[in-house]
Parts: structure tokens; C-alpha cells; sequence
């Protein structure tokens, strides 16, 4: 994984928020490795029920549990809540008589919350399978709640050929102000080029967080001042909502879809991509195996809106998918979730397949990874562009909070003036003073 050992080295020394989480077993008989304890016996007991957090993943985790229990007798199950409905899906389902024994825990807020449900994974068989610290999550007493089973990057998708069709290039687009030149020269010739140049930007819980919970992130990134947080700041100052608003606009007024269509939503971005109808789409590395099947020649920028220096910017790194085993199911449940992690993590059938859903898992044994968005991060970190850490993790009230964010930005889009601006602002801002002291009194 020499790749992604660059970029985990980088994101060790420059992020202080990063989260994390993988689990394992040993591999059965026939592996590499050794395999798991009632590996092809009768009497195996216990069974492993993982609440998936990533819905892109379902039908590579569904497989991938069936293959487990064909090669052991354990029985997996992976139940995939939808996107934008974890949080519901996971206290519903704790509430069950049969809860899940492995579930996700992606952000201090999560650890605040479930902390007394999350075994302590410190020195366990899949934390010392880990290749790096750097996700780790604990609560205030120092428990190991959760570990990172895969890192990611987002930004802005490229679609580098019809780039090039419509006369640019990826090399020249070094900041805010050269990016808007391209957006908008491709955007006024949409009618002859066949093409436009963002994507969708629905406001809609499919696609919401797109923006409230990955684009935001450079106003607290920068807000940070160069000293990453290391806990929830009580209030924020802002200084860089207006750099949100020159790429959210830039974004919005450059699109296949009109502004003030985006609050029901019900478009498809990533066809949109995929299918060459636009040359940008905001999102992830996990959309690389998804995009690549269509768009061969497809890299990764990143938001750039307007901040001194930005032309030494990276890609947004870090992760919300983190591991943590149920404290509350038999003894017999958490060994069999503990094995069945060490296996998706040394098995090289089993990392393979997740390493290309995933991008990359931050593990001794796991496979080298392909995603080329992650290559690209680790492009940009090499080349001595700062990496941007994912301070979102820290938003307080996370549903609560993006809500109203939500809502704001919808006011705006149907007019977007100076003074629904200002709307937006409040929910950035005065909102996370709101949510904190919703949480902590």
C-alpha cells in the first residue's frame, strides 16, 4: 500500500481529528492466515450483525458476509440503513432484541452518545492490525470506542476529457478565481458543448450532506487558524462563510439544474457524471469505483473558494466510518464480530473486495489500493499542498444542526440575496452555539 502510506503518514502528523475503524477474526482454513476459532466446526456459537454505514457498499458487503459464513458457519448479517438515516436506524435497532454487534461510531458526537454501548478495542486482535492511529476515537475516560476501517478524501470530481473537449485543463486550475473562469466559460457554452459544468447540487437528504456536511468543512478548516481541534469548540467565528458561499454559488449558478429546483430534489449527480453531462461533481473517493466504470480519465480537486494561499490546498482527508463492537451482546457475539473484522482485514479475497468499495483500509494486511482519488490526495500532500482535515466530525447536534443549514440554504437558492445570506450565516454560525449548548447544557 505504498500509496496510501504516504497520505496515512501525512494525515498522522497533520490531523488531530480523524476517525477510524476496521475488526477481525482470523482467517479461515484455505487463507493466508490462520482461521477463526469454530472455523468449519458444528458448533461454532455466536454470529456477527453489522449495521453498514456506507449504502454504496451494501451488495460488496452483502457478499462479502456470505462468503465469510460459507468458509466458517458463522452467521453474518449486514443490514444497510439509507443514506442521511443512520442515526435513526442505529437507535431503532439498538432498542431490538437481537441488536447489531458491530456498528459505526464516525465523530465525537457519536462517542458522547454511545459510547457505554462500545467495547474497548484497546490492544485488541483488530487494533493491532491497525497501520495507523490516526482514526482512533475514544471517549473522556481514554476507552477505545472506535477505529477506522477506511480512510477518505472528497472535493471536486473532474471528468479531465471533457475538461480538455471544452478547451481547459486541469493544470489550470489553481484556485478559486481560475475555477470560476472555467465554470463559467463552459456553463455560458453548455448549448454547443452538449455539456455543463457542475452536476446537480440537490438539497435533499440523498445529497444534502454533499454540502452541509463535506463543503462547510472548509469555512472550519480554515477557522481552525493552522491548530486543529481536538474537541468540539462551544462557538465558531465564521471568518469564512463568504468563502463557502463563492463555491456553493459558483456550484449552484453553474449546474444543469436551476437553483430553485434543488430543494425537492429527485436528480441524479452522480448519472449525471457518469453518463458526461457535466465536467464537476462534489463528492468523495468512494464515488471512484462508481465513476470510473464510465469515466475513465477522472480526478480529484480541491475547494477552492477564494482563501489566501489556497493554491497550496489538498483534498479534504479523513473518515467517518468507524468500527465499534456492541458492549452489550454475549461474549460469544463480540468474539465473533472481533473475528469476522480481523478477517475482512488480513484475508486477501475478502480486503480486496472492500479496498475497492472502500479505497483504502488502514491495515497491516490489507490490500494496496486503486481508488485514483486517493491517489490524487496523496499527489497533492506529496507535492506539499496542506492536507484539510475533516473538522465537520465536530459538528454539535450533527441532524439538528444540518437541518437548519439545510433550510437556510433554501430560503436562499429561492432568492438568493445578501439578506437570505445572512440566514445562512446564522445556522453556520449562531446554529452551533445553539446545538453545543443543546448538548452540553
Amino acid at each position: 500500500m505504498k500509496k496510501s502510506k504516504i497520505l496515512a503518514l501525512v494525515l498522522s502528523l497533520c490531523m488531530l481529528v480523524a476517525l477510524a475503524a476496521c475488526g477481525g477474526s482470523k482467517t479461515p482454513t484455505g487463507s493466508n492466515s490462520p482461521a477463526p476459532s469454530g472455523s468449519g466446526s458444528s458448533d461454532a456459537t455466536g454470529s456477527v450483525y453489522w449495521l453498514n454505514f456506507k449504502p454504496e457498499s451494501d451488495e460488496v458487503l452483502q457478499n462479502v458476509a456470505k462468503m465469510y459464513t460459507d468458509k466458517t458457519g458463522v452467521p453474518v448479517k449486514v443490514v444497510t440503513a439509507a443514506s442521511g438515516t443512520y442515526s435513526q436506524t442505529l437507535t431503532a435497532e439498538m432498542d431490538k432484541s437481537a441488536p447489531p454487534t458491530l456498528f459505526n461510531i464516525g465523530n465525537m458526537e457519536g462517542v458522547k452518545t454511545w459510547a457505554d454501548y462500545a467495547l474497548d478495542l484497546t490492544g485488541t486482535p483488530i487494533a493491532n492490525e491497525l497501520n495507523t492511529d490516526a482514526y482512533n476515537l475514544y471517549d473522556e475516560n481514554g476507552k477505545l470506542c472506535s477505529i477506522g476501517y477506511c480512510y477518505e478524501c472528497y472535493g471536486i470530481i473532474v471528468n479531465v476529457d471533457l475538461l480538455q473537449k471544452a478547451g481547459h485543463s486541469v493544470d489550470e486550475i489553481k484556485n478559486f478565481a481560475s475555477l470560476k473562469a472555467v465554470a463559467e466559460d463552459i456553463h455560458a457554452r453548455a448549448g454547443e458543448l452538449g455539456f455543463d459544468a457542475f452536476t446537480s447540487c440537490d438539497m435533499d437528504s440523498s445529497s444534502s450532506w454533499r454540502f452541509t456536511g463535506h463543503m462547510i468543512n472548509l469555512e472550519y478548516y480554515y477557522d481552525q487558524e493552522g491548530k486543529a481541534w481536538t474537541e468540539c469548540p462551544a462557538t465558531i467565528p465564521g471568518n469564512y462563510v463568504d468563502n463557502f458561499r463563492n463555491l456553493y454559488d459558483l456550484c449552484v449558478e453553474n449546474s444543469l439544474v436551476s437553483r430553485n429546483e434543488l430543494a425537492t430534489g429527485g436528480h441524479d449527480a452522480e448519472n449525471e457524471f457518469k453518463t458526461g453531462k457535466a465536467v464537476f461533481f462534489v463528492n468523495g473517493s468512494w464515488e471512484y469505483s462508481a465513476v470510473s466504470e464510465t469515466v475513465a480519465n477522472t480526478t480529484m480537486i480541491p475547494y477552492y473558494c477564494g482563501v489566501a494561499g489556497e493554491e497550496k490546498a489538498g483534498l479534504n482527508c479523513g473518515t467517518e466510518n468507524c468500527w465499534a463492537i456492541n458492549a452489550k451482546v454475549s461474549e460469544a457475539d463480540q468474539k465473533a464480530t472481533m473475528d469476522f473484522m480481523v478477517w475482512c482485514v488480513t484475508d486477501p479475497e475478502a480486503s480486496r473486495m472492500l479496498v475497492d468499495t472502500f479505497g483504502v483500509m488502514p491495515y497491516k494486511n490489507a490490500v494496496e489500493s486503486t481508488n485514483g482519488f486517493l491517489a490524487a490526495a496523496n499527489e497533492y500532500a506529496a507535492n506539499g499542498c496542506y492536507v484539510m482535515n475533516w473538522a465537520t466530525n465536530y459538528q454539535p447536534n450533527v441532524d439538528e444542526y444540518r437541518a437548519v443549514f439545510v433550510s437556510a440554504l433554501n430560503q436562499y437558492n429561492a432568492d438568493p440575496t445578501d439578506a437570505n445570506w445572512e440566514v445562512v450565516r446564522t445556522a453556520i454560525v449562531d446554529g452551533w452555539a445553539t446545538q453545543y449548548k443543546n448538548v452540553n447544557g
